[in-house]
């Protein structure tokens, strides 16, 4: 029972929480990605990875639920997951679209895993072309490329042939975790975290 105003517990500071719950997911050997894919987020995503990579060579689990977002931030955190020396199980949660796509490919098939309620979105890049002629001849050209480059990372990722991910891209293509599976996105479907151990 409390006796005096200097007996009751103090509320946190502002912040305490957020630092103890950041020193538990860097004890946890976790990053989260959630949200729209930023160069923000990426650069916070990739200061993660390289911390954790540092501090050990076990494994760091991603945890992934976004729209998608800017493709060449994705790009960012794709090539961040290759680079690093720490093997990464990612795990697809909520939606994995578009420019999240792209990143949650930066790991092995067999790495790849997702919650039972998680869709997926692949299509083509979009962007909105404006200014001088040139410039928007210049800005659809560099679209075309994009369009190709995801396309044959998604090929080559998920095993499909490159002309079938170039129709399928076409428009968005949304596939719930069973078609994902089937498509290559994910090598296994799993509820819990101990499932995450089999990877």
């Amino acid at each position: 029972m409390f006796t005096s105003e200097t007996d009751k517990p103090s509320s946190p500071a502002p912040g305490q929480n957020s630092a103890f719950l950041e020193e538990k997911a860097f004890r946890a050997r976790t990053v989260l990605v959630f949200g729209t894919i930023t160069d923000t987020v990426a650069a916070e995503t990739a200061r993660r990875l390289l911390a954790l990579d540092a501090d050990s060579d076990a494994p760091i689990d991603v945890i992934v639920s976004s729209p998608g977002g800017h493709l060449e931030s994705g790009d960012v955190i794709h090539d961040m997951l290759r680079f690093i020396s720490a093997p990464v199980n990612m795990i697809g949660s909520g939606w994995v679209g578009s420019a999240a796509t792209h990143l949650f490919l930066g790991v092995p098939r067999e790495r790849r895993v997702c919650l039972p309620q998680t869709r997926f979105l692949i299509h083509q890049p979009s962007g909105g072309a404006g200014g001088q002629a040139s410039d928007i001849a210049i800005q659809a050209k560099e679209i075309i490329n994009a369009r190709e480059r995801i396309a044959q990372v998604i090929a080559r990722e998920c095993g499909q042939p490159l002309e079938r991910v170039r129709a399928d891209i076409e428009r968005d293509l949304w596939m719930p975790a069973e078609e994902a599976k089937e498509y290559g996105l994910v090598s296994r479907i799993i509820e819990r975290r101990t499932e995450l151990a089999k990877a």
